[in-house]
């Protein structure tokens, strides 16, 4: 697929179940949903599908009585998309902005630092 679907926040919940336990029911999903928020909804969680396969981020087959869905675009290539439209967006496209932002906003703990230092390939103290 060339070109990825806008997923919302809602539909991230989701795909995010599809990709752990694909292939996967609506009831089962259902079940996942409502596992990490009681508030989930069966018919939320139904139209949500619907909408996923429209989009082109979901596909389906009949297995029996039900139907099991696989997602149909790689998490990493959302992930992606979803980081670089927010970077785009927030930050003006400027990784080190972000990076500075979030060092300036939040207390790292060390395992953080060190994580991060891993990352850039800087592992090493000075």
């Amino acid at each position: 697929m060339s070109k990825l679907p806008r997923i919302s926040e809602t539909e991230w919940e989701i795909m995010r179940v599809v990709w752990a336990h694909q292939p996967v029911t609506a009831a089962d999903i259902i079940v996942e949903l409502a596992r990490q928020d009681p508030t989930w909804h069966p018919m939320t969680a139904k139209t949500l599908l619907n909408r996923l396969v429209k989009k082109g981020a979901l596909k389906f087959k009949a297995d029996g009585r039900a139907y099991l869905y696989e997602a149909a675009v790689q998490e990493r290539d959302c992930v992606a998309a979803a980081t670089d439209s927010f970077v785009g967006r927030v930050f003006g496209g400027s990784l080190s902005t972000l990076v500075a932002h979030f060092v300036g906003e939040h207390k790292l703990t060390p395992r953080q630092i060190r994580e991060i230092r891993r990352v850039l390939g800087s592992d090493k103290d000075p």
